[in-house]
């Protein structure tokens, strides 16, 4: 561990999972054509959520026959509204290992009162045991597992004949990592991840095979106005040109256009996704070294690039009781924060003990590479203390 402070220091100390950093060189100049003071239904913001969604989907590559609309409340909002306008007709697998999962499972179980559920579950680190989904379920999973760096390693284990819908919540893989849409029915994300957008709006991806239950299936239970998606038997596909169900912010709307204007320009879905790649090999080189961190991920081909959870393994650390290591990875996160050079790293507050570095396509890999040093300085600095005390 290093007892010296470095000397290097990261150039953007934002590291949070979200809100994320946002694009390099970013400024609020970059916003200076916002459509502030018009009504969203007013030509000009109308067209700048069309634009939003359009180069959303020729950035991730979308099959030209799925739809993709802004819906309110985050990537929450969009995934609720799948859940209480889809869910029903057959049987669900919800799929769970950390915390947005289980809300997941939570919601279809006490909120949405699924006859037919089965939770498959598995602890922070790890996946369940993807081969007991069923192709004549519907199922319902993050694609990242946001609050404990895990992710599913591929779309492999998803039947290409499945008769019954696959829900992803994609809010920390979208813009990072490769999604095969042939196996994915409802895709959603938010903006404030992957691309260091505004928080408060999110995407929502449907199928064919979504919009055609969409049209053939009306829930028992009340919908809200903002879960809505049909009226009559019929998709509003309003709401996928463009015309919101609330009112947007119309800020973040110009905020969204150009984080997706600088994807572009640095090659696309490709380069964003090198830059998460290189940032995650920095840490996995930076690992292996350690004689007191490892990946909270148990094998390296679901590690995410994106939410990089890492768990401390010090047999010093391991020693401490619950508490004493809580206090111990607090400590550890605040004076990073109170040397500027890492904000906001602390594991989520579900998860175990320890710290969580988002390694989107915002940040810049060199800043990655720069905090490392500093974590072996931190952790070093903090044992001492402990030791003195």
């Amino acid at each position: 561990m290093n007892a010296v402070r470095p000397a290097s220091r990261p150039g953007n100390p934002c590291f949070s999972s979200g809100p994320c950093a946002k694009r390099p060189g970013w400024s609020l100049g970059a916003l200076s054509e916002a459509a502030v003071g018009r009504s969203h239904r007013a030509k000009p913001g109308k067209a700048k959520l069309a634009e939003v969604i359009e180069r959303s989907r020729k950035l991730l590559g979308m099959p030209a026959d799925y739809r993709l609309g802004i819906v309110p409340a985050s990537d929450t909002g969009a995934v609720e509204m799948a859940l209480w306008s889809l869910l029903g007709p057959r049987g669900v697998d919800v799929l769970t290992w950390e915390s947005f999962g289980e809300g997941w499972a939570s919601d279809a179980a006490k909120q949405l009162k699924l006859a037919d559920l089965q939770v498959l579950k598995a602890g922070y680190g790890a996946l369940p045991d993807l081969g007991q989904v069923s192709p004549d379920r519907d199922v319902v999973f993050t694609w990242n597992g946001t609050t404990s760096g895990v992710k599913v390693p591929d779309g492999e284990w998803i039947a290409a004949d499945r008769a019954g819908l696959t829900i992803c919540d994609a809010t920390s893989a979208a813009f990072a990592m490769d999604l095969p849409w042939d196996k994915l029915d409802v895709v959603t994300w938010s903006w404030q991840k992957v691309l260091g957008g505004e928080a408060a709006h999110g995407m929502l991806a449907l199928s064919p095979r979504a919009v055609e239950r969409l049209e053939s299936f009306t829930p028992d239970r009340p919908l809200p106005k903002i879960f809505r998606l049909t009226k009559g038997g019929k998709l509003i596909e309003g709401v996928f040109k463009g015309e919101t169900i609330n009112t947007p912010s119309m800020l973040a709307v110009e905020d969204a256009l150009d984080g997706l204007k600088w994807a572009e320009k640095i090659g696309g879905l490709p380069a964003l996704i090198a830059r998460a790649e290189a940032s995650l090999a920095a840490v996995a080189g930076w690992v292996a070294a350690s004689g007191w961190a490892d990946f909270l991920a148990e094998a390296p081909e679901t590690r995410s690039c994106t939410s990089i959870c890492l768990k401390m393994v010090d047999p010093w650390f391991l020693s401490l009781d619950a508490d004493a290591q809580a206090a111990t990875a607090k400590r550890i996160a605040s004076l990073l924060e109170e040397e500027g050079v890492a904000y906001d790293i602390g594991s989520y507050r579900d998860a175990p003990v320890g710290l969580r570095l988002w390694g989107g396509a915002t940040v810049e890999p060199a800043d990655m590479a720069a905090l490392l040093p500093w974590l072996d300085w931190a952790y070093g600095a903090v044992k001492s203390e402990k030791a003195a005390a």
